[in-house]
């Protein structure tokens, strides 16, 4: 279900114009990210898309038909809605809080407490939360809740205002990968607002960047926006590092993985000292931390023992994961796991750099 702004504009009667003359198409299926400084009228569009902002001129159209044509409230509830600090009803449990929309959609409470579960499940939290209270759950918890209480309107269209921001960057990344997990699966067509030109790169099928005073500075993939910015405005929103940016769309599979000594969380490490640092693994074989070359450890190892390991690369992300690894790395080696997060090898920063090097497309400029 695609959605069109042709010419729309939002001027309050104070005479602040928060959108002047928004014209794009949100491709059926895609994410498309509203990027840009406070005051661009990122949030203005996004809720102008379900009326909860009336816009003064111009149209917007979901899914060929004009959004002015639908009841306001049958609207909104056809549409998922996912906001920062995820929103979510204090006084209701976490399963309850999913299961609004149904319920208000005219489903019987078993029907809807059902779907609820399954939705939990699908945003990656543990059934046993669904009895709890917002209160009770963690920040990056409370997001999930709020993302899976939006898919609950089984609507084609999710709109996002800022849902990671207010989460710490680890668990900011994880609900990422989580976002396009879920869109890998559900193909939802789903318009993203944020200030951080990182989070859009990463999300986004396209980028709209808005400059203030609410206009669109410009509109395109976020290769086209990072290496072809239009103007000075968008060169310097999207930052001098855009071309380090840039390395999100290169592959890393060229990249060699050798392998490194591993001891595992547990055992007892060989006493004998090669000179080398040892990634220390646990039972299943996921990365817990480096063990220093000359390191000595009293009986069993623990992970008290280790030195805090950096990032991990996943195999089959692009070549900035695999840079971030090498150089996070106390031991100059970043760690590449696979789908599972075991380890499967290590990579150097020489190494990814001879890959960027070699590349024929230049990711950026200065």
């Amino acid at each position: 279900m695609g959605i069109e702004f042709r010419d729309v504009t939002k001027k309050y009667p104070d005479g602040t114009i928060a959108v002047d003359g928004l014209s794009l198409t949100v491709e059926d299926g895609t994410i498309t990210v509203l990027v840009g400084p406070s005051g661009c009228g990122k949030t203005t569009s996004l809720r102008m898309i379900n009326r909860m902002v009336e816009p003064t001129s111009g149209t917007i159209l979901l899914d060929g038909k004009d959004v002015r044509d639908s009841d306001a409230a049958l609207l909104r509830r056809g549409i998922g809605y996912v906001i920062q600090h995820a929103g979510l009803f204090p006084h209701r449990t976490v399963l309850s809080n999913v299961a609004t929309v149904p319920l208000l959609s005219g489903w019987d409470r078993r029907k809807a407490r059902t779907r609820a579960a399954e939705l939990l499940e699908i945003v990656g939290l543990p059934a046993e939360l669904g009895a709890r209270y917002p209160a009770q759950l963690s920040g990056g918890q409370q997001q999930r809740v709020g993302v899976a209480r939006a898919l609950a309107a089984d609507s084609p269209v999710l709109l996002m205002d800022e849902p990671f921001s207010a989460v710490d960057p680890v668990v900011r990344e994880g609900l990422q990968d989580e976002l396009l997990r879920l869109q890998s699966q559900l193909g939802k067509t789903i318009v993203f607002v944020t200030h951080d030109i990182d989070e859009a790169v990463r999300l986004g099928d396209k980028v709209a960047v808005l400059r203030v005073g609410g206009r669109l500075a410009q509109y395109g993939t976020p290769s086209e926006v990072l290496r072809h910015p239009v103007d000075d405005f968008v060169s310097g929103f999207v930052g001098r590092d855009r071309g380090y940016r840039g390395l999100s769309f290169v592959s890393a599979a060229e990249v060699p993985i050798d392998k490194v000594p591993t001891v595992r969380v547990g055992s007892v490490p060989d006493a004998v000292d090669e000179g080398q640092w040892r990634l220390a693994v646990n039972e299943v074989g996921e990365p817990r931390g480096w063990l220093p070359p000359s390191s000595t450890v009293d009986g069993e190892l623990r992970e008290s023992d280790l030195v805090a390991g950096g990032s991990l690369h996943h195999q089959g992300n692009p070549i900035r994961g695999a840079l971030d690894a090498a150089l996070s790395s106390p031991a100059g080696l970043g760690v590449v796991v696979d789908e599972a997060g075991r380890a499967i090898g290590v990579m150097t920063a020489r190494q990814v750099l001879d890959v960027i090097e070699n590349h024929p497309q230049s990711v950026g400029g200065s």
